[in-house]
């Protein structure tokens, strides 16, 4: 399961149960960005498809930050992304989000 934590966002984005043994994958995800993200992917590098968009019906204003929760069962810290903004344009990263415990989006 993948759920996204913030004040204005109360949005969780279900997946699969995750087994007792693993360990959740928390990180801060920060939208220093102009534009509004209206959708955010996470999956790991190994999976060939986009796993269900994390934000769901929410949006993720300029400014705004969200604690973001991976609990899809895996023991992966690298996860590929991708993020969507109001506009149509988006942009796709990898990042060990265990390393960093963060992932930034700016302009």
């Amino acid at each position: 399961m993948i759920s996204l934590k913030h004040l204005p966002l109360a949005a969780a984005a279900f997946l699969v149960a995750a087994p007792a043994m693993a360990e959740d994958l928390v990180f801060e995800f920060s939208n220093d960005s102009s534009f509004a993200i209206v959708e955010l992917y996470a999956s790991p590098p190994d999976v060939d498809e986009w796993e269900e968009d994390i934000l769901g019906l929410e949006i993720l204003g300029p400014g705004e930050v969200a604690r973001v929760t991976i609990r899809d069962g895996r023991r992966a810290c690298e996860y590929d992304l991708r993020i969507v903004f109001e506009d149509g344009d988006e942009i796709t990263d990898t990042a060990d989000l265990c390393e960093t415990e963060s992932y930034t989006v700016d302009d």
